[in-house]
């Protein structure tokens, strides 16, 4: 039960204060975010792809309360996007991104972020690549779909995120995989009401299962987002099921968990996609990955107790 702590501990400033003052934060969290600048990005982008896998890229920062700050974070993946270019990776390097980093939260922030992200989208697609729509807390949900129908109407394979966790999101596979998607599915690391989400990992599990059959038995392209050793041999067995090549679905985890997997699934043929994340703003994103699976607090925790 130590998840919901965590997630409120990461809007915490006072915790931020704490854990970012930590000296022995730097060398955890950069097992989880491998720099902070694009100069010190690339070359991870590059060592990656020359083992075999592929990347989805996140800019962290989520807390933005200016329409300056979301710009800024536009231009950021602009950035990212201008030096990827001369790798010629394609869909190798896709891009991962937060609405709420693109103003989505302030005033007029449907608009605001539609108008920040579609220069994005229109820039990946200028290097033979493509933009994940990540998924946030509930109340976000509508704009997010909302969004990702606009741009797919003129950039098809733009993808999204959705969450095992919600009750709505049975509905909302259906709905994407008629549609023909590109659909990454996660349990979800919110803390959400139990109104609106299920509370109980068997419950969660059960619901992501569900899913991801929906999702394999439809039109659209499904992205296992999951480090669950019995869920990954479930999604293969699933694909199997539905007929689906190996091209036809892939693997999704993020740097620095499980990274013999990674290679493991590459190895076999499966497309196996890095999540990896990089900038300055790391704290709300290093929480989640804390609170996401008590492994990882217990390796933070055994830092600060042998660095301490």
């Amino acid at each position: 039960m130590l998840g919901p702590v965590i997630l409120a501990a990461s809007r915490s400033d006072r915790m931020r204060r704490l854990v970012s003052d930590a000296p022995v934060t730097k060398p955890v969290v950069d097992r989880f975010i491998p720099g902070e600048t694009v100069d010190q990005i690339v070359p991870i982008v590059r060592d990656l792809t020359d083992q075999g896998l592929e990347l989805t890229m996140d800019v962290v920062g989520e807390d933005i309360t200016t329409p300056a700050q979301a710009e800024a974070a536009r231009d950021a993946y602009l950035e990212l996007i201008d030096r990827l270019k001369p790798l010629e990776l394609g869909t190798r390097a896709e891009m991962s991104v937060k609405l709420s980093m693109f103003g989505q939260a302030l005033d007029g922030g449907h608009e605001l972020a539609l108008a920040n992200v579609r220069p994005v989208v229109e820039a990946a697609a200028e290097i033979g690549t493509t933009v994940t729509l990540d998924a946030e807390d509930h109340t976000t949900l509508d704009s997010m779909f909302a969004i990702h129908e606009e741009l797919r109407k003129d950039f098809p394979q733009t993808g999204c995120v959705i969450q095992a966790y919600l009750f709505r999101t049975e509905a909302d596979a259906r709905r994407l995989a008629d549609s023909g998607s590109r659909v990454r599915l996660v349990k979800g690391a919110y803390k959400e009401p139990a109104e609106v989400a299920y509370q109980q990992r068997h419950e969660i599990d059960k619901a992501y299962v569900r899913i991801l059959r929906t999702l394999m038995e439809g039109e659209g392209y499904p992205m296992i987002g999951s480090h669950d050793p019995r869920l990954i041999s479930i999604g293969q067995e699933l694909a199997r099921t539905a007929g689906r090549k190996l091209d036809e679905y892939e693997f999704q985890m993020l740097y620095g968990i499980r990274g013999d997997e990674h290679l493991r699934l590459a190895a076999e043929g499966h497309r196996m996609r890095v999540y990896t994340a990089y900038g300055t703003d790391w704290y709300g994103y290093f929480m989640r990955r804390l609170a996401e699976k008590p492994a990882n607090l217990r390796f933070f925790a055994r830092s600060m107790v042998s660095k301490g």
